[in-house]
């Protein structure tokens, strides 16, 4: 038979101490329900049930969380697994530290406001079909793989598309001493001819172009060496400095200077014809 018990103001089943006690109230059904809200005031509550169903869409965690760095997730029990981070549980949680979503195995059993992570766990996911989604190694490696281009002096493109494709720079006859200077730098050393090259130039201020060959090489200039006019007379020093000016007694234009040479006073090369007219006024 049915019962119901009634009364017209708060109801309190209390045992022993009540909660400051060990004494217990057991409700022995097949079900128990609370019609009205449920609030558990105890530090602990456990479910034993088999499965746990909730209707509610959001689940807030932390709700009372005045802190300044609590943690917050699930934790998964694991604890006596073999394997991968054995007797480790793992979690995915909020660290509030570092401000980012994390998936870790952790010695952590939820009981306390900060996870310890021990080691990072993998997230599988499928591919990302929008720009936010997050990518996979897979999609992120066909899609790079598919999209490099190199294009050649004669407009020919090579696309590198799918897994087995490889980038590879040799040395030798062209690039030599490939070296990898950060983690998206590549320096190349060319080792035999430049083509195409329409002026160089240095690029720092006051900063000299060195040109040298190698061993008992020289410096070969196969076309016409042109001299732009000089703003001043370059300083000596103990090389060989040859510049243009305009044309003095020399006749051409052309002056050197070498602290070496007349203590270091720039002289002018002379031509043909005044060393003729020279000559021949000398004697």
């Amino acid at each position: 038979m049915a019962k119901t018990l009634r009364t017209k103001s708060d109801y309190t089943i209390k045992t022993g101490s009540g909660a400051s006690g060990s004494n217990q109230v057991i409700f022995d059904s097949k079900t128990t329900r609370v019609k009205g809200d449920l609030v558990v005031d105890g530090t602990n509550t456990v479910v034993n049930s088999t499965t746990l169903s909730i209707d509610d869409p959001q689940i807030v965690l932390a709700r009372n969380n005045s802190g300044t760095d609590v943690d917050a997730g699930i934790v998964i029990n694991r604890s006596g697994q073999s394997g991968y981070q054995a007797d480790n549980n793992v979690a995915f949680y909020w660290n509030e530290g570092d401000n980012v979503f994390k998936a870790v195995a952790t010695t952590s059993n939820g009981s306390t406001t900060t996870i310890t992570d021990t080691a990072l766990a993998n997230i599988r996911a499928a591919s990302p079909v929008d720009d936010n989604d997050v990518a996979t190694k897979s999609y992120v490696g066909s899609v790079a793989a598919s999209t490099i281009q190199i294009a050649g002096d004669d407009s020919s493109v090579i696309t590198l598309g799918g897994s087995s494709d490889t980038l590879q720079l040799l040395g030798g006859t062209n690039i030599s001493n490939t070296t990898v200077v950060g983690p998206d730098s590549i320096t190349f050393n060319l080792n035999r001819d430049l083509n195409g090259i329409d002026s160089i130039s240095t690029d720092r201020s006051n900063q000299d172009l060195l040109l040298t060959a190698n061993g008992t090489g020289s410096v070969v200039i196969e076309d016409v060496l042109t001299f732009s006019g000089a703003a001043s007379t370059p300083t000596a020093t103990a090389v060989t400095k040859l510049y243009n000016k305009t044309a003095a007694g020399g006749g051409t234009g052309v002056f050197f200077i070498n602290s070496a040479v007349k203590s270091g006073t720039e002289d002018e090369l002379i031509s043909k014809s005044k060393a003729t007219a020279l000559a021949i006024a000398l004697g």
